[in-house]
Protein backbone atom coordinates (compact mmCIF):
# COMPACT_ATOMS: atom_id res chain seq x y z
CA UNK A 1 0.00 0.00 0.00
CA UNK A 2 2.55 2.00 0.67
CA UNK A 3 4.08 1.92 -2.91
CA UNK A 4 0.25 2.61 -3.89
CA UNK A 5 0.44 5.58 -1.81
CA UNK A 6 3.88 7.23 -3.28
CA UNK A 7 2.84 6.34 -6.75
CA UNK A 8 0.22 8.24 -6.88
CA UNK A 9 0.96 11.27 -4.81
CA UNK A 10 4.44 11.67 -6.88
CA UNK A 11 2.11 11.76 -10.06
CA UNK A 12 -0.05 14.48 -8.59
CA UNK A 13 2.43 16.66 -7.06
CA UNK A 14 5.19 19.10 -9.09
CA UNK A 15 7.56 18.21 -5.93
CA UNK A 16 7.91 14.16 -6.10
CA UNK A 17 10.74 14.49 -4.58
CA UNK A 18 9.35 16.11 -1.41
CA UNK A 19 6.87 12.86 -1.06
CA UNK A 20 7.11 11.30 2.05
CA UNK A 21 5.35 7.95 2.84
CA UNK A 22 5.47 6.16 6.18
CA UNK A 23 3.74 3.25 7.40
CA UNK A 24 2.64 2.03 10.83
CA UNK A 25 1.30 -1.22 11.25
CA UNK A 26 -0.33 -2.78 14.45
CA UNK A 27 -2.46 -5.76 14.40
CA UNK A 28 -4.45 -5.64 11.48
CA UNK A 29 -4.73 -1.93 11.13
CA UNK A 30 -2.48 0.11 9.17
CA UNK A 31 -1.63 3.59 9.48
CA UNK A 32 -0.17 5.56 6.54
CA UNK A 33 0.81 9.45 6.65
CA UNK A 34 1.75 11.15 3.35
CA UNK A 35 3.93 14.16 3.27
CA UNK A 36 4.49 16.57 0.39
CA UNK A 37 5.79 20.01 0.03
CA UNK A 38 3.52 22.97 1.40
CA UNK A 39 3.17 24.24 -1.97
CA UNK A 40 1.45 20.68 -3.04
CA UNK A 41 -0.66 20.36 -0.17
CA UNK A 42 -3.51 22.07 -2.69
CA UNK A 43 -2.84 19.00 -5.18
CA UNK A 44 -3.04 16.31 -2.68
CA UNK A 45 -6.31 17.81 -1.25
CA UNK A 46 -8.07 18.91 -4.02
CA UNK A 47 -11.01 20.61 -4.76
CA UNK A 48 -13.31 20.09 -1.67
CA UNK A 49 -11.00 17.50 -0.63
CA UNK A 50 -12.76 15.43 -3.57
CA UNK A 51 -8.69 13.94 -4.12
CA UNK A 52 -7.50 13.26 -0.63
CA UNK A 53 -11.16 11.48 -0.05
CA UNK A 54 -10.03 9.75 -3.26
CA UNK A 55 -6.90 8.61 -2.00
CA UNK A 56 -8.27 7.74 1.47
CA UNK A 57 -10.68 5.54 -0.16
CA UNK A 58 -8.21 3.92 -2.58
CA UNK A 59 -6.35 3.03 0.55
CA UNK A 60 -8.94 1.32 2.21
CA UNK A 61 -10.10 -1.05 -0.44
CA UNK A 62 -6.37 -2.09 -1.07
CA UNK A 63 -6.44 -2.69 2.69
CA UNK A 64 -9.75 -4.15 2.56
CA UNK A 65 -8.59 -7.42 -0.12
CA UNK A 66 -5.94 -7.74 2.38
CA UNK A 67 -8.07 -8.21 5.44
CA UNK A 68 -6.42 -5.41 7.14
CA UNK A 69 -8.27 -1.89 7.74
CA UNK A 70 -6.02 1.14 6.75
CA UNK A 71 -5.95 4.89 7.47
CA UNK A 72 -4.52 7.32 5.17
CA UNK A 73 -3.04 10.83 6.85
CA UNK A 74 -1.80 13.93 5.11
CA UNK A 75 0.44 16.38 6.37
Amino acid sequence: MEDLVRFLAENLVEHPEAVEVRTFTRGRRVRIRLSVASEDMGRIIGKEGRIADALREIVRVAARVQGKRATLEIR
